[in-house]
């Protein structure tokens, strides 16, 4: 940190002397603007208003002549000689007047005075370079070398005991360790290890920890750099630091080079509208012939992570390069439960902690999202000066992930806090009468991130496809809200655009993508949405006619309407249970499964856990089940 702060300081410093020196020399000019005629000084000193004179032998023979008027101004001039005369003129004048021979500058202050600047300006410009290129490793012009960086196996501590929630994923990978602990068991039977393993899988799932975890098990060197550290501003660096990478694995072999984020290079070549004689298509190319060209890295391997898979080159993914692909998928609820349990290894936690009930209630949740699940739990412990985290806290953390950090302290007119309700609790009730949909988990009024309310509903189990009922059953729940809106409200907000757009896209993709209606049949309608710069089609191919086209529109608009009518016959129905939803969410602004079962059993809802009863604002009143009357303020 010092050596840092020095040459921080060190170069302002440089910088500073720099532009005092130009200064100096644009003021040295500036003086030299101002100088007086020789004639005119001859006139000023026989109109007697010198009093001082110094006389100075230039280079040239000429003579430099520095003078002081009467006010104390100097004025300064110059003649090509010395002129006798002129020491006459002085006397004569009563001007006092001083000779000084020549200075003869030394060679080396000469040097630094005319090459100076021009060598500090290329000093600092050099400086710069370097930083930008990396900082300082070998030299200014290191653009070519690799910025991989190394981890030995001393210091890589992680191992397969760290990963969970991808048992499938460890075993694909296992004998990758084992091939760099003893390759000769494999070679003796003419087997190859394969040369790259790429980790294919969403965003968060332990694609960069499972690699360093196959390094530490089996011990070797790990070269680790993202994908975008090989893309530069000059054509052909990128491959000068392949090569470079790739010549220093082999001193270390056996190892492992992990490139993650591979999409940075390695996409579909000659993709997009531009060129193919590019910087990044030239590092690709370099990556192609290291991995399977004319020299084997024997004792390398090669592993690469991304997310998109279908924007890699084809060559990249054929045997003898990327040829084993191992996905590592969202984990299960059993793998949940051991991602918690390592993570929660590193917080201390109550006695109260279920494991398994998190797992469950955290569907979708990569193994990122879980510890951030932890670390927002410990957070809120912490806030409530906790002395350990509790079962409470891992609540409050998932409700702030999974429907956002709420927002108290935003002031909402009672008839839009009315509206929500009722909108609410129109998602709520449809999601528990209609087949096929999952149980609703807890119902809200506090505005969390940019919603004013939300209704979360939690799947029972994971879920990896979904059938035609349920996606019927999820159109009326969407419709629910803006039905509540015109049946106990009389009027439409734009709070149910969200709904209508998920509806809209969910109906759209039953017809066009999933062929699961009778009048079109198992047939794909959609139209070509590849992007152009990933390789695909510049225009759009339409592969039906106008008429399909209005036919598929009259579908959409068919299956939308029918779930509309049923979603609306159902809140009809069920006025009474719709007021008192609505009534239990105003008071206690958050209602749970327990609170709903009561009201959809037709009992008073319990309050809940956690409720205080307020100290000054009064309880509702259930209004009464008009028909298409707005119910009476709160």
């Amino acid at each position: 940190m010092n050596n840092q702060w020095f040459s921080k300081v060190a170069v302002w410093l440089v910088i500073a002397l720099v532009l005092f020196t130009v200064f100096k020399q644009f003021e040295r000019t500036g003086a030299q603007s101002g100088m007086l005629g020789y004639s005119d000084f001859l006139e000023e000193v026989r109109n007697k208003r010198i009093k001082q004179v110094e006389l100075k032998e230039g280079a040239g023979g000429s003579t430099e002549i520095r003078a002081k008027r009467n006010d104390d101004t100097e004025v300064r001039t110059t003649a090509t000689y010395l002129d006798r005369g002129l020491v006459g003129d002085l006397i004569n004048n009563n001007v006092k007047f001083d000779v000084k021979p020549r200075e003869e500058p030394s060679f080396l202050l000469s040097i630094l005075a005319s090459w100076g600047p021009i060598l500090l300006l290329i000093g600092v410009w050099i400086y710069f370079m370097r930083q930008m290129q990396g900082g300082g490793k070998g030299g200014a012009f290191s653009f070519g070398k690799s910025k991989a960086r190394m981890l030995d196996e001393a210091n890589n501590t992680t191992t397969f005991a760290d990963v969970a929630g991808c048992d499938e994923a460890k075993e694909e990978v296992k004998e990758l360790v084992d091939f760099l602990k003893d390759p000769q068991k494999f070679q003796k039977l003419g087997g190859r290890i394969p040369r790259g393993v790429l980790l294919v899988g969403p965003p968060g799932t332990g694609k960069t920890l499972l690699a360093k975890a196959i390094a530490g098990e089996a011990k070797v060197p790990f070269f680790s750099i993202s994908g975008s550290d090989f893309v530069e501003m000059f054509v052909g660096v990128g491959a000068a630091r392949v090569r470079d990478m790739f010549e220093q694995a082999k001193k270390s072999a056996p190892c492992i080079i992990f490139v993650d984020e591979i999409d940075a290079v390695g996409r579909h070549r000659g993709a997009g509208l531009g060129g193919g004689n590019d910087e990044r298509e030239q590092t690709l190319n370099q990556m192609l012939v290291e991995m399977d060209g004319f020299e084997t890295n024997t004792g390398v391997i090669v592993m690469a992570a991304t997310n998109r898979p279908d924007i890699l080159d084809p060559a990249l993914l054929r045997p003898g390069r990327f040829d084993r692909q191992v996905y590592v998928t969202l984990p299960d609820v059993r793998g949940r439960e051991q991602i918690l349990n390592v993570h929660m290894r590193k917080v201390p936690v109550g006695q109260d902690i279920r494991a398994d009930i998190l797992a469950r209630g955290t569907p979708g949740f990569s193994g990122a999202d879980l510890a951030n699940l932890v670390n927002e739990a410990a957070l809120f412990a912490a806030r409530r000066n906790g002395r350990v985290v509790e079962m409470v806290d891992f609540e409050r953390a998932k409700d702030k992930i999974m429907m956002g950090p709420e927002r108290k302290s935003m002031i909402m007119p009672e008839e839009e806090r009315r509206n929500t309700a009722y909108h609410e609790a129109g998602h709520a009730l449809v999601a528990r009468l209609m087949p096929k949909t999952d149980p609703v988990h807890k119902v809200t009024v506090i505005p969390r991130g940019r919603a004013l309310g939300v209704t979360m509903q939690l799947p029972e189990n994971d879920r990896y496809s979904l059938d035609k009922e349920r996606m019927l059953s999820t159109i009326s729940v969407l419709f629910g809200g803006r039905i509540a809106e015109e049946v106990f409200m009389n009027q439409m907000t734009t709070g149910a655009s969200n709904d209508f757009e998920r509806a809209t896209q969910i109906a759209r993709d039953m017809v066009t993508r999933y062929g699961m209606t009778d009048e079109l049949g198992p047939m794909v309608y959609a139209e070509n949405e590849g992007e152009v710069f990933l390789g695909r089609s510049v225009t759009k191919h339409v592969n039906v006619s106008e008429q399909t086209m209005q036919k598929v529109d009259s579908v959409i608009r068919r299956i939308i309407d029918e779930q509309y009518g049923i979603a609306r016959r159902l809140i009809e129905e069920n006025k009474d249970k719709m007021h008192a939803m609505a009534a239990a969410l105003l008071e206690y602004e958050t209602i749970d499964s327990d609170q709903i079962d009561d009201i959809m059993a037709g009992k008073s809802p319990r309050p809940p856990k956690d409720w205080t009863p307020p100290t000054s604002k009064p309880t509702p009143s259930t209004p009464p089940a008009t028909s298409g009357s707005a119910p009476a303020a709160a």
